[in-house]
């Protein structure tokens, strides 16, 4: 029997590092292990004793990519604790504070990370001296998100004008109408980014996820919505932890995340599309349709082309709030500090995240529970590589460890939102 193994010391284009230890026995892929192995962070714990007005700032801090997610799931976990309702311009508000993320992670994603698996490059540098029109418009796509983010957020990178009710600060008119120019090209940008990525060869493979993702009533999520899956989940926030459960491997400083009745599952844009196609604009729904997507996509590496139809989707969104905002007459709702437990869940790029927090009457926060996407799908990415991986074993040293880190990266893993990603070692014994 001949032993081979392979190694990649650092997975390159993800958030964070970690590993992957692939056994091959007889010429079968007998497991796949995603190992994350840098030390948690304990934000969880940071936010004990701290007051519920604090934890908006403290959670962005998560992520420098996805910094609005936490911040969303933060306050409207805590607006569910103390019994209040944001709505009307300023919920718009954060669903424009959304659009800014979605638009700079996925381009950023897509035409820094991922794209160079695709056209054969070790990364975008060197991709962009053959595709430059290409990366620039990437960049350029990115510097839109970021604007959003630097006008309601404060700032682009872990924004501080965030808080439970509302914003400190919010937005006159005037200040929008340039950000929607400058939209109006991103919109375009975006169709071209779509037919750019549909066009690139992907393998032909399907697997049969269990989807889960935030479902509204009328919109695409991302603040709201009932947890939804492709096999009849259908709950509140509030009945989160009654269905998923979290696990410690010792092969991870992360816990993995399954389904109690059923096990692993997916989150993410392919679980976000698949479940709510009919809730994209009309103009996403087309575009998707022409080049080839239809209303679900079960292949991961077709992932990338989800994405770029979710920043169209977040552009028209954009354009759609900016055209009908009316200033509102206070920036946030009065937030009084009482006794209770708050539940929320929304749509970060990477897929859902779960917040829980329970407080004592003056406000100060007793427990913390934060569940980020990449620790929930961290079991479906390893069925992934033992599903692919073992078509793919006859491939040359180089394109194996190739396939197996872009396997990897078809999910855009935020590691360091939970800990941090990725060495690959493949035993043959």
């Amino acid at each position: 029997m001949t032993v081979k193994t392979i190694k990649v010391d650092y997975l390159a284009r993800v958030e964070g590092e970690g590993a992957i230890k692939v056994v091959v026995r007889d010429g079968a892929v007998e497991s796949a292990e995603f190992r994350i192995f840098e030390p948690p962070r304990f934000f969880e714990a940071l936010l004990r004793g701290r007051n519920f007005t604090e934890a908006p700032d403290i959670t962005a801090r998560i992520c420098g990519i996805c910094p609005v997610a936490y911040q969303m799931s933060t306050v409207h976990a805590m607006e569910n604790a103390l019994g209040l309702a944001v709505t009307g311009p300023l919920r718009d508000l954060r669903r424009l504070l959304y659009c800014g993320e979605w638009i700079e992670s996925h381009a950023l994603h897509i035409y820094m990370l991922h794209s160079p698996d695709f056209l054969g490059y070790d990364g975008a540098i060197d991709m962009a001296r053959d595709h430059g029109d290409a990366v620039r418009r990437g960049l350029a796509l990115k510097k839109v998100g970021n604007e959003i983010l630097s006008l309601l957020g404060g700032r682009e990178i872990h924004p501080v004008n965030v808080r439970v009710g509302g914003f400190y600060r919010t937005p006159r008119r005037r200040e929008l109408e340039p950000l929607a120019e400058r939209l109006k090209w991103a919109r375009e940008a975006a169709l071209e980014t779509v037919r750019w990525v549909a066009a690139f060869d992907f393998p032909d493979v399907e697997r049969d996820y269990e989807f889960v993702a935030l479902r509204h009533t009328d919109e695409y999520p991302f603040n709201e919505g009932r947890i939804v899956s492709s096999r009849g989940l259908d709950i509140t926030a509030g009945e989160y932890e009654d269905h998923f459960e979290e696990t410690h491997v010792e092969r991870s400083t992360a816990l993995h995340s399954h389904l109690r009745e059923r096990g692993a599952y997916l989150v993410g844009p392919l679980a976000r599309y698949s479940l709510n196609f009919d809730r994209l604009s009309r103009l996403a729904q087309e575009v998707a349709r022409d080049v080839g997507l239809g209303p679900k996509c079960s292949n991961p590496y077709r992932s990338i082309v989800v994405r770029a139809v979710e920043v169209l989707y977040a552009c028209d969104e954009a354009l759609r709030i900016i055209d009908g905002y009316v200033e509102p007459d206070l920036p946030a709702v009065a937030a009084k500090p009482c006794a209770g437990t708050g539940y929320a869940a929304t749509e970060a790029p990477r897929g859902l995240l779960y917040h829980r927090y329970r407080l004592d009457a003056d406000g100060t926060i007793v427990e913390a529970r934060i569940v980020p996407p990449t620790s929930q799908n961290q079991a479906s990415i390893e069925e992934d590589l033992v599903s692919f991986i073992g078509g793919s074993l006859d491939l040359p040293e180089d394109a194996l460890r190739h396939r197996c880190e872009q396997t990897v990266r078809n999910y855009d893993p935020c590691i360091s939102c939970s800990t941090h990603f990725l060495q690959l070692e493949i035993d043959r014994g």
